[in-house]
């Protein structure tokens, strides 16, 4: 205490010790002040040895307590108790006093004190602490007793290092001379008195009784050393969790001992635990925890074991039992001023048996749930303030985490997890880190399981995010020096309960490291730039560039695969490039871009194995992944599919308009009807391949990459939005594009296998348009031969009769221009054998085509997606078609696959009928046509096998 505050204490104690001490009748000013000076002593050591008392309720509760009494004193003075609330509604108000409570109960307790006329006389003679008059202020006997000086043992109790060793027996049990003798005056005195026989039996029976087992006085002494584990005289620990009482107790006594024996108890186990050894800071630093409430525990046992000495001290040895709770120390007492001690040890033991299977989050959640989802409120105040000292080593490591991008958790006790590393085999047997897609997706792990109480899921979350850009711009983008920066001007330390400072770290943290991880990928590695040149050239989206580039590639892409160079593609490539608007590209753009071939099969052609390839690198590649680089090859063959099949009809169409104003008008006589079924066929089928291309480059495609455009250029965007964005964008490009599994559950196949066959057949269609084209010409040539010939016949003729008058009937045989035989039988012998298969192909076809369609339109009505049904609609806006669906099941046939079977049926039929109005015709003279059908009938029955 200071030298102002022991003088200020000094004078107030004096000032009252005058006013509460008057003089004695008789007494000398000498023995006046002996007593003064006395009580001043005993005051000032009380005062010293306790600052404050054990326990100190709230003001609330001392006036309450003041307001009752005044009340049940049965006085009947209500102005006394609106009086006294008044004073005590000022005293609240006063600015000046900072422990009214203190005050309020020390004013309490001494109005609650025995009266002094309590204390017995000794041989008539008044003692010091005589009793004061009735109108005076009424004191306890402890205060106005006479300051007795301190034994040896207790004043090495009550000093600054403690018992240096504890009392031999004959010390604590042999009181002093002097106290014999009063005692032994006292009982004469009282001995001395009229007392009923039977009374005196009755006590002494009762004294007997009594003592059988150890006093109060004697367990109290006790008490201290078995509130701190340790074995005593009287109370014996068998085990570290067993506790021995005197079996001769009352029940009273040992119902008293038996709650006090658990703080006893509760301390040995915790003890145990703070001294045990586990893995993990969190584990750790509850154990630090534990023994600070446990050393406050023993600062407890200290004051209370002052109040035990105290008491005994001044308590007369000879006195029968419970004059030590005279001093005002009683196990009952002891048990009070233990009460919040041992539901603190109580709630801490709970804590240590549930920390042995939990580490990490899941011990703050569990320590977080008493402070939450209890309802007593000591229960929470003392969860709260355990949590303060728990999360220490939590809070560290997010910090880490949020400022550095490290993760710092040895113990593995953060809800973020680090996988193992994974290395890569490369074909020549090094092994190399991962791309830097593993970086971003499989290097760390949110372990929701971990995730403590205190924070939300959705922060948490947040929290994730953050270090895990932090770290992939450190290592992934190779920026450490921003990272480093950052961290030296942001961070700041973090603890339990200021909430509005996390808060507001982590969403500073979140904003400015999204904001410098997006700026990367942007204006560094040039995300948007390689999304944008991946929608133009991959998925066709550079008109001029794919129609060069296949235009180009067209008469090498006929030959078969095993005839084609990847080095003649890429040149190819260069020149669509040099051709087009694409030459204005970047280079780094244009230098991704390659030509390759995919794997060779059996029959394949140079269009099945073509493929474009645009290369990615890290860290690029964590949005545009491997997955997303097979669904873009999986887009651009489907599309590379249609356009070529696009390309060969526009080229079929423009040969039979061509043709139709020339060669075909001449023959109109005999294919004419074929040649009109085939241009519509033709027109129908360019007509559904334009709609399906328009539907997948415009209402797909492009829709889609509007919706990434607006994701991607959001504000507030993250990486993982743009992974996101960019995984939903091929997703939709793959399913509305028919490339996925439709959702009606009818059908076996997926739209790509309807679509694949379709486009077969029109293949297959132009081919045999081609082999009619063909035809068409060999006839329009057999015509112009017999033509030629009949025009040479027809001048021989005349020739003949304008020499016939010169030249007799020999010379004539040996003429020069002999006469044809006439062939023309033979020549629309041969055109009929091969013009009615040819039909009868086209008109299959033709059917089988329809059929088709009619099964892809129905599927297509039948899906939930409005835009699938959108085209449905507009290929079939004039009603031409008929849509249905497919039967379930595998049994019975499909109308696709009955028109077929019909038209194979007819077709051999139709070869049968021509094969015997050919028969017995001379091989020699068949016609060009003929063996330009039959050419195209191999071909086509080649790729069919294929």
């Amino acid at each position: 205490m200071g030298d102002g505050r022991s003088n200020r204490v000094g004078s107030a104690l004096s000032a009252l010790i005058q006013t509460l001490i008057p003089p004695l009748t008789n007494e000398d000013d000498a023995s006046l002040d002996e007593r003064r000076e006395d009580a001043l002593a005993l005051a000032t050591s009380i005062i010293d040895g306790h600052s404050r008392p054990s326990v100190l309720p709230d003001i609330g509760h001392v006036s309450d307590r003041i307001k009752q009494k005044i009340l049940t004193n049965g006085d009947g003075d209500d102005d006394k108790a609106i009086r006294v609330s008044n004073l005590l509604s000022r005293l609240t108000e006063q600015p000046v006093l900072s422990q009214k409570s203190a005050i309020l109960h020390l004013l309490h307790e001494l109005a609650e004190a025995d009266p002094l006329n309590d204390v017995p006389e000794s041989n008539g003679h008044q003692p010091d602490n005589a009793s004061l008059p009735r109108d005076g202020i009424e004191l306890p006997k402890a205060v106005l007793s006479p300051h007795k000086p301190p034994t040896r043992a207790l004043e090495d109790a009550f000093s600054v290092n403690g018992l240096r060793q504890l009392p031999t027996r004959e010390a604590r049990l042999s009181p002093s001379r002097e106290t014999i003798a009063s005692r032994d005056r006292r009982y004469q005195s009282r001995s001395e008195t009229s007392v009923p026989p039977s009374e005196v039996h009755l006590e002494v029976a009762t004294h007997t009784v009594m003592d059988t087992g150890p006093t109060e006085a004697s367990l109290l002494h006790d008490l201290p050393f078995t509130l701190q584990g340790l074995s005593s005289t009287h109370l014996l620990f068998s085990s570290r969790t067993t506790l021995d009482l005197p079996p001769t107790l009352p029940l009273p006594v040992l119902s008293l001992l038996h709650k006090l024996a658990e703080p006893s108890l509760l301390y040995r186990v915790l003890s145990d635990f703070v001294d045990s050894h586990d893995e993990g800071l969190v584990a750790q630093s509850l154990r630090a925890a534990i023994g600070l409430e446990l050393r406050s525990y023993l600062g407890l046992i200290a004051t209370l074991e002052g109040e035990i000495r105290r008491a005994i001290a001044i308590v007369n040895p000879n006195e029968s039992r419970g004059g030590v709770g005279k001093a005002g120390v009683t196990l009952k007492r002891c048990v009070v001023w233990t009460r919040d001690a041992t539901m603190g040890l109580r709630l801490m033991s709970s804590m240590a048996e549930e920390a042995k299977s939990r580490k990490g989050g899941h011990l703050i959640t569990m320590i977080h749930s008493f402070a939450t989802s209890h309802g007593d409120p000591f229960v929470a105040a003392f969860a709260e303030r355990m949590l303060a000292q728990i999360t220490r080593p939590f809070y560290e490591m997010l910090r880490q985490w949020i400022y550095d991008g490290e993760l710092s958790d040895p113990y593995h006790e953060f809800f973020v997890h680090e996988q193992s590393s994974k290395l890569e085999v490369s074909e020549s047997g090094i092994a190399r880190p991962a791309p830097a897609t593993s970086v971003w997706e499989d290097k760390y792990k949110l372990e929701e399981a971990m995730i403590p109480s205190i924070i939300a899921e959705e922060f948490a979350r947040k929290i994730f995010l953050i270090g895990k850009s932090l770290n992939f711009i450190r290592y992934g983008c190779g920026d450490s020096a921003w990272v480093e920066a950052y961290c030296k001007d942001a961070s700041r330390e973090l603890q339990y309960g200021d909430t509005a400072t996390l808060e507001t770290s982590i969403d500073k943290a979140y904003k400015t490291t999204m904001a410098r991880l997006i700026d990367l990928m942007d204006n560094k590695f040039k995300l948007f730039e390689h999304l944008r040149a991946l929608k133009s050239y991959i998925l066709l989206g550079q008109g001029d560039f794919i129609a060069l580039l296949m235009e180009s590639l067209a008469p090498a892409l006929e030959r078969p695969a095993g005839t084609q160079y990847r080095h003649a593609l890429t040149a190819q490539l260069e020149h669509a490039v040099r051709g087009s608007i694409a030459q204005y590209d970047s280079p780094d753009i244009l230098s991704r871009l390659d030509a390759r071939l995919l794997e060779l099969a059996h029959g394949d052609i140079g269009w099945d194995v073509f493929t474009l390839e645009y290369r990615i690198d890290a860290p690029v590649d964590v949005v545009i992944t491997s997955w997303a680089s097979t669904q873009y090859l999986r887009v651009f063959n489907f599309l590379w599919r249609i356009k070529r099949v696009e390309f060969a009809l526009g080229s079929t169409w423009r040969r039979c308009m061509t043709g139709a104003r020339g060669v075909l008008a001449s023959v109109d006589n005999r294919p004419g009807g074929d040649w009109k079924n085939a241009r519509c066929c033709i027109a129908e089928m360019i007509h559904f391949v334009n709609q399906l291309q328009y539907y997948i480059l415009f209402e797909v495609i492009e829709a889609r990459w509007a919706e990434l455009q607006r994701a991607i250029t959001k504000p507030n965007a993250t990486l993982d939005d743009l992974i996101q964005a960019h995984t939903k964008y091929l997703n939709d490009i793959t399913h509305k594009g028919l490339l996925g599994k439709a959702k009606s559950g009818v059908r076996e196949e997926g739209f790509s296998h309807q679509i694949y066959y379709l486009l077969k057949t029109m293949l297959a269609y132009k081919d045999s348009v081609d082999g009619l084209y063909s035809y068409s010409v060999a006839e329009f040539t057999r015509r112009q031969e017999q033509s030629a010939r009949q025009e040479t016949r027809l001048a021989a003729t005349q020739q003949k009769k304008r020499r016939s008058a010169l030249v007799d009937e020999g010379a004539r045989a040996d003429s020069p221009f002999p006469i044809a035989p006439p062939v023309a039988l033979s020549t629309a012998s041969s055109a009929d054998s091969v013009l009615p298969p040819l039909r009868q192909r086209l008109e299959d076809l033709s059917k089988s085509f329809g059929s088709r369609v009619n099964v892809l339109l129905g599927d297509l009505l039948a899906q939930p997606d409005a835009d699938m049904k959108f085209l449905a609609t507009v290929m079939n806006f004039n009603d031409v078609y008929s849509p249905r669906k497919k039967p379930r099941g595998g049994k019975g046939k499909t109308p696709a696959a009955s028109v077929k079977s019909r038209s194979e049926k007819e077709s051999r039929d139709g070869s049968k009928e021509g094969s015997r109005e050919a028969k017995g015709e001379d091989a020699d003279k068949r016609s060009a046509a003929g063996d330009a059908v039959d050419g195209a009938k191999e071909k086509e029955r080649e790729k069919m096998d294929a």
